[in-house]
């Protein structure tokens, strides 16, 4: 058994595709309308950070010689303090080999 095909039939199918096609952008504009900054300004969630105990141990203090860094630096402000040519230029070498 078949039905026939006729304009009446056509018309309801046009209405309901046009109907469909209306809910559909309904539901997106909703879906924007939900998703539209608000006036209120966006909470970025709370972070937080644990440290293991070898982290929070290099945190406590200065784990080198600070008198022997303040000697180089005095010694730097002096001009007294010797620099080696030939070794800075082997390790910037070093460094290009590495990139």
């Amino acid at each position: 058994m078949t039905d026939a095909i006729n304009s009446a039939n056509r018309a309801a199918r046009v209405d309901l595709l046009a109907e469909n096609a209306r809910l559909k952008k309904a539901e997106e504009a909703e879906k924007f309308r939900k998703a539209a900054p608000t006036n209120e300004p966006a909470r970025p969630p709370a972070d937080e950070i644990r440290l293991s105990a070898a982290a929070t141990r290099v945190m406590e203090g200065p784990d080198f010689d600070a008198e022997k860094v303040e000697r180089i630096k005095q010694a730097i402000r002096d001009g007294n303090y010797p620099l080696d040519s030939r070794r800075i230029a082997e390790s910037f070498l070093a460094i290009e080999k590495m990139i």
